[in-house]
C-alpha cells in the first residue's frame, strides 16, 4: 500500500472566475500566488523525494516553489496530470457555454464515456484513464510517499474511481484550491 498526496493548485486569476478554462494555460490570483508560498513550505514534510506535476503553469507554480523549499526534490512533469480538455469550450464564460448547449454540459457525467464537452474535448473516462494509467505507473516507481501537484478534475477521477463512487458524484469529490487530499493505492 502506497500513499498518494494528490495536491490541487492554488486559485486562479480573478478574469478566469466563471470560465472554462480546463488545460488553458491560466495563471494564479495574486492570492493564489500567496496561498501557494505557504502550502510550499508544508507540502516538503510530507517526505516524498519526486514531485509529480501537471505541466500546466498554475501546478508547475506551486512546484517550483516546493522544489526550491525543500532542495532535494525531483520535479517529473506529466501530461497526464492535466485538467481535462474541454475542446471549444476552453476560455470560455461557463454562462455563455450553458446559454448556447443548456443541459448539454450534463453529458460530463450522464455520459462519460461519449460525450465530448466542446464538441472535440476529452470525454470523462479519456481524461479518468490517463489519470488512473499515471497512478499505475507512478506507484511502483516510487519508494515512499506519492506526491502529484495536479487539478481538480483528475483528483475527483482517481478518488471517484478508487471508491467506486458513480461519475454523478466526482463534482463533489473535487477538493478547494490548494487541498491535499491522501489517499491509500494497492496499485493495478
Amino acid at each position: 500500500m502506497t500513499v498518494v498526496h494528490l495536491v490541487r493548485h492554488t486559485a486562479v486569476a480573478q478574469h478566469w472566475s466563471g470560465r472554462c478554462y480546463g488545460q488553458s494555460d491560466v495563471p494564479l490570483s495574486r492570492d493564489g500566488r500567496k496561498a501557494a508560498r505557504v502550502l510550499a513550505t508544508e507540502i516538503p514534510k510530507l517526505g516524498a523525494r519526486r514531485l509529480h506535476v501537471s505541466p500546466l503553469r498554475r501546478a508547475r507554480f506551486l512546484a517550483g516553489l516546493i522544489a526550491r523549499e525543500a532542495g532535494n526534490v525531483e520535479l517529473v512533469f506529466d501530461p497526464r496530470l492535466a485538467e481535462c480538455h474541454f475542446g471549444a469550450w476552453e476560455g470560455r464564460p461557463w454562462d455563455a457555454i450553458y446559454t448556447e448547449s443548456g443541459d448539454a454540459m450534463m453529458g460530463l457525467v450522464m455520459a462519460p464515456d461519449a460525450f465530448r464537452p466542446g464538441g472535440d474535448g476529452e470525454t470523462t473516462f479519456a481524461m479518468r484513464d490517463r489519470v488512473m494509467a499515471w497512478l499505475s505507473d507512478a506507484v511502483p516507481l516510487q519508494t515512499g510517499p506519492v506526491v502529484a501537484i495536479c487539478h481538480g478534475g483528475p483528483i475527483a477521477a482517481i478518488r471517484g474511481t478508487l471508491s467506486d463512487a458513480a461519475v454523478s458524484e466526482w463534482p463533489s469529490l473535487v477538493p478547494r484550491y490548494g487541498e491535499v487530499v491522501t489517499i491509500e493505492f494497492c496499485g493495478s
